[in-house]
């Protein structure tokens, strides 16, 4: 049974900080697990700095496809930046102590982030099915001022999905458990440290995993299975292949960022059979390994960029 809330009111109801141990069970690794989840930081930060400074002063670029990419790249930025310094911290034993609030603030802007690269990755998505399916509306449909108004939505969806989590989180009681196996603070990892019942944290997080991600990646399918098959209705061999690659790239990425974060997601309702070591590498790649492959394989994929970027690192190596 859980303790009544007038028992709980009179222990601790919030711890002032939680302890985050990295990798449970890994931690004689956490030295070795630094380096690559260092340099892969790294190269998501010079990847996507370079990615939205290209783009930003390249007025070529000023297209709905490249600008979607600047908003993916901002916000592969913030994905990996909420997270993976406070990773890097623990594994080297720097600070494995965080406060309460700054778990919250942790939590809120790594959460926030992902529904927004969602909502972008759907955007892109419906993108390509206008530039494939319908080209020649395409300039009427994906006009700036729609782009900008797809940028605020996708960041007001997000604030909206988020922000009960904040207030979810700070009724429960924590009764002095402040240890948590994990490396960052994520939503679910926190309500699991509560002495009291979490059916409603637990359902809300289901729910919203269901009806933002789960409804981006249903419509996303969707579109790409009308792309197909408006491609194999080209005569012409060579559009075929255009087309297709034009979307393979879009694909990969799909895949890498769902694949891992649907995982985590689930093996937090479902999970209990699942090595708790396996289930936090997830849910770190799934924060460290888009926003690091997401500007190699726009910039590898599309020619425009790849003469840009090139240029761009020309010019500051002379």
């Amino acid at each position: 049974r859980y303790p009544t809330m007038a028992a709980l009111n009179q222990t601790s109801l919030q711890p002032a900080s939680f302890l985050l141990l990295g990798m449970a069970g890994l931690e004689d690794l956490h030295t070795w697990l630094s380096i690559p989840f260092c340099l892969m930081y790294i190269a998501a930060l010079l990847g996507n700095f370079i990615l939205l400074f290209v783009i930003v002063t390249e007025r070529s670029l000023h297209e709905p496809m490249y600008l979607f990419l600047a908003m993916l790249a901002m916000a592969d930025l913030v994905l990996s930046s909420s997270t993976v310094p406070k990773a890097l911290s623990v594994f080297w034993s720097l600070s494995k102590e965080i406060s309460f609030h700054a778990c919250l603030t942790q939590m809120f802007f790594t959460h926030l982030s992902f529904i927004a690269e969602s909502t972008i990755l759907l955007a892109m998505a419906f993108d390509r099915y206008v530039a494939i399916c319908n080209p020649l509306r395409y300039a009427t449909v994906f006009t700036h001022s729609l782009i900008a108004r797809i940028g605020l939505a996708a960041i007001a969806r997000s604030f909206c999905v988020m922000f009960p989590t904040i207030f979810l989180l700070q009724r429960l009681p924590y009764c002095s458990h402040s240890i948590m196996p994990h490396t960052y603070c994520e939503h679910m990892g926190i309500a699991r440290l509560a002495c009291a019942d979490i059916s409603v944290n637990i359902w809300y997080g289901f729910a919203t995993t269901l009806l933002s991600p789960g409804v981006d990646i249903v419509l996303i399918g969707v579109s790409y299975v009308l792309i197909l098959r408006a491609v194999f209705r080209l005569s012409s061999k060579d559009a075929q292949l255009k087309a297709v690659g034009t979307c393979s790239s879009h694909a990969c990425v799909i895949l890498m960022f769902y694949t891992p974060a649907f995982f985590s997601f689930f093996t937090h309702r479902f999970g209990r059979n699942v090595p708790h070591h396996v289930h936090i590498l997830l849910a770190n790649l799934y924060v460290l390994l888009p926003p690091m492959l997401n500007p190699i394989i726009y910039t590898m994929k599309n020619k425009h960029i790849r003469e840009k970027v090139s240029q761009v690192l020309f010019r500051t190596g002379q």
